[in-house]
């Protein structure tokens, strides 16, 4: 997953120099947090919906590199999707060391995110490359919100495999220099970032409120921080990101 350009693994209202210090959970390490049930039930879910996705991007992004034109095109495409899996490694081993069996874990979000990937299934190259860049990232500026706010073992993992694994300046090189070959490739880009907006905003309220322990973390005061203001205020953070996405993609937002 790529996120390259967000800050919100920082509590909300930080700066750089006067970031607040934790408290409550995100003060915790996951030995002590974990003694909650509803939270451990709550970080199980989050680890099996976020090692699915990796795991769906790793075979999406080895399928895209068929559309690749060239071949060192096919060999980038080739190395981020072995970052992928390998972030995918990490999250299966650490939901199996506290306890939890990875693929139960995984199965309550394969139905979802198999919709999501079904829905928007690109075309042609460069829409699978705006799909990983504004799609992912979307999804990724979610878990990093969340994130903020969980104890700091599992914060730690989840920033670590939400590091851009190179696509995003790939990504952005390709996109340019399409629209620079023929600008009206912009207008039929733009639209369909758009709707990947749309579907994975969707997406990611699905996958909170069909999972009890999620929602109740998010909005039941089970994680400091949130309530329902704040979730508004999140997706509001997610939605000013992919702009700056848009725009360095060249695209109308």
């Amino acid at each position: 997953m790529t996120t390259p350009d967000n800050a919100a693994e920082k509590p909300a209202g930080a700066t750089a120099d006067t970031a607040p210090a934790a408290t409550g959970v995100a003060a915790q390490n996951w030995e002590t947090a974990s003694a909650e049930p509803q939270y451990r039930a709550a970080v199980v879910d989050l680890l099996g919906a976020l090692a699915y996705g990796e795991l769906a991007a790793f075979e999406r992004l080895a399928e895209d590199a068929k559309l690749a034109p060239t071949l060192s095109d096919k060999a980038e495409l080739a190395k981020m999707a072995s970052a992928e899996f390998h972030h995918f490694e990490q999250l299966r081993d650490r939901l199996a060391a506290i306890g939890a069996e990875p693929t139960e874990a995984m199965e309550p979000f394969v139905a979802a995110l198999d919709g999501f990937h079904r829905q928007t299934a690109p075309s042609d190259w460069l829409e699978g490359l705006v799909k990983a860049y504004v799609g992912d990232s979307i999804a990724s500026d979610f878990y990093r919100e969340v994130a903020a706010r969980l104890d700091s073992d599992t914060r730690g993992l989840v920033l670590g495999v939400l590091d851009d694994t190179g696509h995003a300046g790939f990504a952005i090189e390709k996109v340019r220099a399409a629209i620079d070959a023929d600008p009206r490739v912009g207008g039929r880009l733009a639209l369909w970032a758009r709707r990947l907006m749309g579907e994975a905003l969707s997406q990611s309220q699905r996958v909170v409120a069909d999972r009890d322990a999620l929602s109740t973390m998010l909005v039941g005061g089970v994680a400091d921080g949130f309530d329902l203001a704040e979730v508004g205020r999140m997706f509001s953070r997610i939605t000013e990101a992919h702009t700056k996405r848009m725009a360095a993609l060249g695209l109308a937002a």
